[in-house]
């Protein structure tokens, strides 16, 4: 980690992304008690993680990647252990344990054996791990991989839902959960944060880019040297969409929108047009140039 600065306000979803080797666990793994950092300061609801690890990890829920379950125990039993191990004491042990049961999708399968349950409810048990003793912020790394397409949007609904109660910090390779959950972003590269801001903001920082998709019937060579002879083209690539079709991905000027032109061209020269559309910047473009290092600062 090279000089890292970044705070994270009360009742925040920042999302923590970066390509792999960038320092995202690391970074969690500071910030959870569980590596020690060289140098530098971090705080976590004001105390040391370095010399008051023990009230930080009162404060914290930590969701790793691979959740660490154990499979002979049953859901119920799993929960009311870990909240023993936290700290809860009592009644409050009952009471934290449906609560987080009822949150997170938990009520039917709490006599189940964890190691019998699907890859979606193993996730979900291991947030109510996390969750269970009603932590201030909670961190959570990759905690919709390997889950199908309904279970991740029922725990992309949950983990909006926690954040009425929670701060939270998402890592994620899945770039479209991250531009659907989080307010802010952080973007890390060899250890160093490249970006800080919201998606939408982060978009703005391509606003010298546009991208039309065009796709014909047409000689292809021909066709390419018409579009990038347009003015306002930056640049055209090239692929073969099938048969005779041609898919042209245009990089223009924000400023101008050429798809007129391009319909006008493509009918003086007798091309059929199959598909032609302005591309909306994705926070998976602005990923792509920050950490290919064309452009962007933090």
């Amino acid at each position: 980690m090279d000089d890292v600065s970044f705070e994270v306000a009360r009742g925040e979803i920042v999302g923590l992304l970066g390509p792999n080797g960038a320092g995202k666990t690391t970074t969690m793994r500071i910030l959870t008690c569980f590596f020690p950092a060289t140098a530098g300061r971090v705080t976590i609801a004001g105390f040391d993680v370095f010399t008051q690890s023990m009230e930080v990890r009162r404060r914290i829920g930590y969701m790793p990647e691979n959740v660490p379950l154990y499979p002979e125990m049953r859901v119920d039993e799993y929960l009311r252990f870990r909240a023993q191990l936290k700290g809860v004491r009592g009644r409050n042990i009952r009471r934290r344990v449906q609560e987080v049961k009822e949150l997170c999708g938990l009520e039917d399968v709490g006599r189940r054996i964890i190691g019998q349950l699907s890859k979606g409810y193993r996730q979900r048990t291991g947030l109510a791990e996390a969750l269970v003793h009603d932590p201030e912020l909670l961190i959570l790394d990759e905690p919709t991989i390997g889950l199908d397409p309904n279970q991740i949007r029922q725990v992309r609904g949950l983990i909006r839902e926690l954040a009425q109660r929670h701060t939270i910090l998402l890592s994620s390779h899945i770039l479209p959960e991250v531009e659907m959950t989080c307010r802010r972003v952080l973007i890390l590269k060899a250890g160093r944060i490249v970006a800080s801001d919201t998606p939408e903001n982060l978009h703005a920082r391509l606003e010298g880019r546009a991208r039309v998709i065009v796709e014909l019937r047409g000689p292809s060579e021909e066709a390419g040297a018409r579009l990038r002879g347009l003015a306002g083209v930056q640049g055209v690539q090239v692929e073969n969409a099938g048969g005779e079709w041609v898919r042209f991905t245009m990089e223009c000027a924000r400023d101008r929108d050429v798809r007129a032109e391009v319909f006008t061209a493509a009918a003086s020269a007798g091309w059929t047009l199959r598909e032609l559309r302005a591309e909306a910047t994705s926070l998976e473009d602005v990923f792509v140039s920050l950490t290919r290092g064309e452009g962007g600062a933090s």
